[in-house]
């Protein structure tokens, strides 16, 4: 990966964006999701709302691309996500005038289950069948309604596999795609999404429980640092540990994570012709 560097000193570090930035990273955005329904000739975008920072932030800026009516909600609650988050999941699709669907998913995840009840304890595997059926509903709709599937993740996420392959990146397109999550909870406060959203815990809730940064072993401010430096930047391992000022295992596990679902972002391999 990055090779020892020249880079032996602490250098500033900050992610924040200036306005000027937001405003910037904003129109960026909106453009893009204009040039992707454009280019595929279709009527509008459906994405998923689960009432987190993420899926907000994409309904809001899909809206100022497309305008309301051209935006459809999907809620896909099951049995282990909170209330709190489907009602600001609603009320985001409310503030926004977009239309939407709620669509409880538990009875299909059960017919999983008893399809195959060998998996049923298998708190992981239940967890990406959830995700997984949730891509397939939007997918649904999408093709009947003709319209793009917008994902909601982030480039935190995406360099570090936090995601269900065929899952919630079973997209057309990722809008927010480029941001790391410090980034995409900046942009959510410039842009007005409650405050309420952007401060909760994040967490892709696919079990009762679960939050991200438990999961990652880590919290987004340290991982965007080391991402932003190590795998994306210039820096060795050395000087970012240097820089940052964390221990050596910190550094460690954020290039195990990318590393290791490095499959999750490339196309399934096929042996090379003859």
């Amino acid at each position: 990966m990055c090779g020892e560097s020249q880079y032996d000193n602490k250098i500033p570090i900050d992610l924040q964006l200036s306005t000027d930035e937001l405003d910037a990273v904003r129109e960026h955005i909106i453009g893009f999701i204009k040039e992707q329904v454009e280019a595929a000739g279709v009527d509008g975008a459906v994405i998923g709302l689960s009432g987190g920072v993420d899926s907000s932030l994409t309904a809001f800026l899909t809206v100022e691309a497309l305008g309301s009516d051209q935006v459809r909600g999907l809620i896909l609650p099951s049995e282990v996500n909170r209330e709190e988050n489907m009602s600001d999941a609603e009320r985001v699709a409310e503030e926004l005038g977009i239309e939407y669907d709620t669509i409880a998913i538990a009875p299909i995840v059960d017919m999983f289950q008893d399809a195959y009840p060998e998996g049923r304890d298998d708190t992981v595997a239940v967890g990406n069948v959830r995700v997984r059926i949730r891509g397939v509903l939007t997918y649904f709709v999408a093709n009947h309604e003709t319209r793009l599937v917008l994902g909601t993740g982030n480039r935190s996420e995406a360099l570090t596999g936090y995601f269900t392959k065929y899952g919630d990146q079973a997209v057309d397109c990722n809008p927010i795609g480029t941001l790391y999550k410090q980034h995409v909870r900046q942009l959510s406060q410039h842009v007005g999404v409650p405050d309420r959203i952007v401060e909760k815990p994040p967490s892709a809730e696919m079990w009762i429980g679960q939050t991200d940064e438990d999961e990652l072993g880590l919290a987004y401010e340290t991982l965007d640092m080391v991402l932003a430096l190590h795998i994306d930047g210039p820096l060795s391992r050395a000087a970012t540990i240097r820089s940052l000022n964390v221990d050596g295992t910190v550094v460690d596990r954020v290039v195990e994570l990318y590393e290791e679902s490095c499959h999750k972002r490339q196309m399934p391999p096929a042996p090379d012709p003859l």
